[in-house]
């Protein structure tokens, strides 16, 4: 005990999305020594800690008067989670000077991060959030994709409290209680009630759905791959036998339209076969596209930014040039 003050026990880390913090506007608490300080989201989670996931896109250094400090930021199926490591964590320096050098070098890795949630005020007086790093994992793809679900699931609980929030009469924590409000969030939908008014949670519903279709997609994919090749593997001989036991004459098949190609697995190809040590421009992929059949540029754009945003399998180095993950 020190100036009869406790210190607190360590919070619990929440698991959030990208857009739900950064389109957060309202710190709370820290008035004493030892007293933890949340950001509290617009959905009522009082943020002290937190556990964030996604694609690295950004990494730097920087020397400051107090050492060099590191800032990076991962991106999740709803934007980038920025983050920062200070001359106050020297033991995560050397482990972000190697993924400084990887990242420099091209690389590009899923990783998990949990730390403080921080903010910091603009010039123009814009409220910025941005987590203070305390701990890092490279992980695959699956362990994204489970982060991905227990996350959304997270979010949904909070957009589920918000609507009965929304519905009570009063924000006050009784009527709360009433409403159906857990109790976990209470006090902080009655925070975000009365600091972000009246608003419609339908963006961050279209963020779960986004999230559970990169977490779907991806463990989907996998299985589809491992039934594909499974029943290639068992049909080949047959196909073979085939093939020396008939003489057909066989007419050309016509140019496949769009609807009969898979955009994505185009997309893919073309980027693998084309992208050079800087990757492929944008109007090359258009005119690869256009030359195997596919002219709808619109669907062809969604493609590339979802497989660069939710299935994390392709990278933007720099604007309007992409390459394998």
């Amino acid at each position: 005990m020190m100036g009869g003050q406790q210190r607190s026990r360590r919070q619990t880390a929440t698991r959030l999305f990208a857009r739900e913090f950064y389109e957060s506007s309202l710190p709370d608490g820290g008035q004493g020594e030892y007293d933890p300080r949340y950001i509290v989201t617009k959905l009522g989670a009082r943020v002290n800690r937190m556990f964030v996931a996604g694609v690295i896109e950004r990494l730097e250094r920087r020397d400051t008067e107090r050492g060099p400090m590191f800032s990076g930021a991962v991106r999740d199926p709803t934007g980038l989670h920025l983050w920062s490591v200070g001359s106050f964590r020297p033991e995560l320096h050397i482990e972000m000077e190697e993924l400084v050098a990887r990242f420099d070098g091209g690389d590009r890795f899923l990783m998990a991060c949990i730390g403080k949630s921080n903010h910091y005020t603009t010039e123009d007086g814009g409220f910025r959030c941005r987590m203070q790093m305390e701990d890092y994992a490279i992980i695959d793809r699956e362990v994204y994709a489970t982060w991905l679900v227990d996350t959304a699931n997270h979010t949904m609980r909070r957009i589920d409290a918000l609507g009965k929030a929304q519905s009570a009469e009063t924000s006050d924590s009784n009527t709360l209680r009433d409403a159906g409000v857990p109790e976990d969030l209470v006090d902080g939908l009655g925070l975000a009630m009365n600091h972000y008014g009246d608003w419609d949670a339908e963006g961050y519903k279209v963020g779960v759905l986004q999230a559970l279709s990169a977490a779907e997609g991806r463990i989907t994919s996998f299985e589809e791959h491992e039934a594909v090749s499974t029943s290639e593997e068992s049909t080949t001989d047959e196909a073979t036998e085939d093939e020396e036991t008939e003489d057909k004459s066989v007419e050309s098949p016509p140019p496949p339209s769009d609807g009969d190609l898979d955009i994505e697995t185009v997309v893919l190809e073309i980027i693998a076969e084309h992208a050079g040590p800087e990757g492929i421009d944008y109007d090359s992929i258009m005119k690869h596209c256009a030359q195997r059949g596919l002219s709808d540029e619109d669907s062809i754009e969604d493609v590339i930014y979802a497989l660069r945003d939710d299935k994390c399998e392709i990278m933007e180095p720099r604007f309007g040039w992409f390459k394998p993950m």
